[in-house]
């Protein structure tokens, strides 16, 4: 089977089954496993340059692109590559390529290929993801085996605690963005709890004065798209707003930066890794 994925976190989920010999186009963001991929076609491409400081990329989407796709089909390639199986996603036109955009392009193109959308909001959606890519690819005793020791991991986290550190996932720093979907639950697998977030529950835009309000215990900063030297490097969006110096967790040095992209902003197997890191970061 001939796959394109244009989701980096279908990406993730084809190689945790140990099916990227089978991937024919990637996204010019799928980056998991290293090395695996670099012989990978890349069919897609995005108007944003390269290391765009936060309030450059939020001129530029809500400017140029006025909050519409901001990436773009390579038609020639994806024609020529002839795939299969095309997974693609239609849960934020602003993280990936959307299933209409895809639907659209293999209609014009004649392609007889199959478009799949995967869109989960939570773990269990995840785990539910991972198990329909492994029937589309004949791979159905991998991702039970994916999904099953994924539960085992997630089982012997400390598991909710109301009594739990609040924790402030920060996923992006100007507006203000709390992790949304299932980064409540990894933080509640890590024995926190989320502030601003339910699991499921898309995030949404708040004021900066918001995190003087909540005084979190814990602060998570993991911005989408931004490895943790970027996220570092722009920190001081959060340090200038109103009584950071006062929180909690800022006097007590519980303010972490991780790999977003790596283990929280993707719905692939790797949250459970995030998981994991969350609840090394609450035991300190």
């Amino acid at each position: 089977m001939r796959i394109v994925s244009l989701l980096p976190a279908a990406t993730d989920i084809v190689a945790s089954l140990g099916a990227v010999d089978r991937l024919v186009g990637r996204t010019h963001e799928c980056d998991w496993p290293p090395g695996r991929l670099d012989g990978v076609p890349v069919v897609t491409r995005t108007g944003l340059a390269h290391g765009l400081a936060i309030r450059e990329i939020n001129l530029a989407v809500a400017g140029a692109h006025r909050g519409s796709g901001i990436y773009d089909l390579d038609h020639d390639a994806i024609e020529a590559l002839r795939p299969d199986l095309i997974l693609t996603q239609d849960l934020c036109d602003v993280c990936a390529v959307s299933y209409q955009t895809v639907n659209e392009a293999v209609r014009v193109l004649r392609l007889d290929t199959t478009v799949v959308s995967l869109q989960p909001r939570t773990i269990e959606e995840i785990l539910t993801a991972v198990t329909t890519v492994g029937d589309l690819i004949g791979a159905a005793d991998a991702a039970a085996g994916v999904v099953a020791g994924a539960r085992r991991r997630l089982a012997a986290l400390p598991g909710p605690d109301p009594q739990g550190p609040r924790v402030l996932f920060v996923e992006w720093l100007e507006p203000l963005m709390p992790g949304g979907h299932w980064v409540p639950e990894q933080i509640a697998y890590a024995g926190g709890r989320s502030l601003l977030t339910s699991p499921g529950e898309h995030s949404t835009p708040y004021p900066p004065e918001t995190v003087a309000g909540l005084d979190p215990d814990v602060i998570v900063v993991g911005p989408c798209g931004f490895a943790p030297e970027q996220t570092r490097a722009e920190l001081a969006v959060l340090a200038d707003s109103p009584g950071w110096a006062d929180l909690a967790a800022v006097r007590s040095g519980r303010v972490h930066v991780v790999d977003g992209p790596a283990y929280f902003n993707r719905p692939g197997p790797r949250v459970v890794d995030g998981a994991e890191l969350l609840a090394r970061l609450l035991a300190r």
